[in-house]
């Protein structure tokens, strides 16, 4: 799946769901490629009826077509006003974490390597649901948006669905694309799903 610059990635909708599921797909051919499942213990399904979802930690993992292989894996500790996520590959080797800005209208997240270095910056809009990856240096890394314009034009996602497309620089630097993948999964689950 890190051979691609662009995924779709649908959230699985459930009226009462106790755990987020999110479908990724490539936007040209329609494939389904991995799937990205919040991984809960009974316990703590049991708890989200008292305690409020954004203050438990959470943990996602991403593997490739539903049942496949590991990728990679996102988790966030407890956190009262800043959440980090940390991201791991299949390993289990840290590969970089996220740091929730503190006031941001638009929210978003300072990215950084395993190296503590910043390697960029995820700006978002207030007014709708687009965020861009910048770098240190400027440069645009990549988005997140509800709009796309590949194999069906002007296709615009629902309120649960976004596509994040990768800068053609980052082609072969799969860190980079999973540090981005996971990031836009980030903003879903700990600015979206966990304020409803």
């Amino acid at each position: 799946m890190l051979e691609l610059q662009n995924f779709l990635i649908k959230e699985q909708a459930g009226l009462f769901k106790m755990t987020d599921v999110y479908d990724i797909y490539n936007p040209e051919t329609g494939e389904q490629i991995a799937q990205a499942k919040e991984v809960v213990s009974g316990f703590t399904k049991a708890m989200r009826f008292i305690i409020s979802k954004k203050l438990m930690s959470l943990r996602i993992e991403c593997r490739e077509h539903p049942e496949g292989s590991l990728v990679f894996y996102l988790k966030k500790p407890v956190a009262l006003f800043r959440a980090i996520v940390e991201v791991y590959d299949a390993d289990g080797k840290k590969l970089g974490y996220f740091k929730s800005k503190m006031l941001s209208l638009g929210g978003g997240f300072w990215v950084y390597d395993s190296n503590d270095q910043q390697f960029a910056e995820i700006k978002g809009k207030w007014t709708g649901w687009e965020f861009k990856f910048i770098s240190s240096t400027g440069q645009e890394l990549g988005q997140v948006t509800k709009k796309w314009a590949g194999m069906l034009k002007e296709f615009f996602t629902s309120a649960d669905n976004y596509v994040v497309s990768i800068a053609d620089d980052l082609a072969d630097q799969p860190i980079a694309k999973i540090l981005l993948l996971a990031a836009a999964l980030a903003i879903d689950a700990v600015y979206y799903e966990q304020s409803q």
